[in-house]
């Protein structure tokens, strides 16, 4: 039986995988690089330290990726100011099913603490959650198992008694590797044949993963 689930956030909690990939795309292209939807979803929840190389073997060693993510930043930031951030469908009833269930609920975001915290306040989630591993937070962030095993040993159980919401690959086989069982929520693509084997599940939307808990208990 499942007792804490960890979230990831981006794409997971919140709508902004689409706009971290846009705004990645419009910087690179501002600095003269033809990055395209493909080459976003491969640094989906990707470290810097695997993410710059990873650029710059497809564009490039000029490929400036601390300047071209600064101002990918800066258009996401800008973005949010005007329109705000939208939470994911089934977000806040999950989260009152594990309170209500008590169940430990953490967090595990490559995004930094400071704007986790502004983000996950600013939609009202922010109180549901026990504990924060943030991207800032590590030495090695996702794919690695890092933040998924600073994690559990946050909220006091073993990985295999954690459930991680992911939904991006990268965050899966980090999810995977630490030893939690990794759900997957699917946002800009659905998960290919190779990363299968190691999900514990997959299912739709937020909502759904509440009948996941409840099979485990039946």
């Amino acid at each position: 039986m499942t007792k804490a689930v960890i979230f990831d956030m981006d794409g997971l909690m919140l709508d902004t995988e689409k706009l971290l990939a846009k705004y990645w795309m419009q910087s690179a292209h501002e600095h003269g690089f033809p990055m395209q939807l493909e080459h976003v979803l491969g640094i989906r929840s990707l470290s810097a330290i695997y993410a710059k190389p990873k650029l710059q073997a497809i564009f490039g060693e000029s490929f400036n990726y601390e300047e071209i993510r600064a101002r990918r930043r800066q258009l996401t930031a800008e973005h949010l100011e005007k329109y705000g951030i939208e939470k994911k469908k089934g977000l806040d009833e999950l989260l009152q099913y594990l309170k209500d269930t008590n169940r430990k609920i953490a967090v595990a975001t490559a995004t930094d603490k400071e704007r986790t915290e502004i983000y996950l306040k600013q939609v009202g989630v922010y109180d549901y959650f026990d504990t924060f591993v943030c991207g800032d937070m590590v030495k090695v962030g996702k794919p690695d198992p890092e933040i998924y095993l600073t994690a559990c040993h946050a909220v006091g159980f073993a990985p295999f008694e954690c459930m991680a919401l992911e939904d991006s690959p990268n965050g899966i086989r980090s999810a995977y590797s630490a030893g939690c069982k990794a759900v997957m929520i699917p946002d800009l693509s659905q998960p290919e044949e190779d990363l299968k084997p190691l999900l514990y599940a997959c299912v739709p939307t937020l909502s759904d993963v509440i009948n996941i808990l409840k099979g485990e208990s039946a």
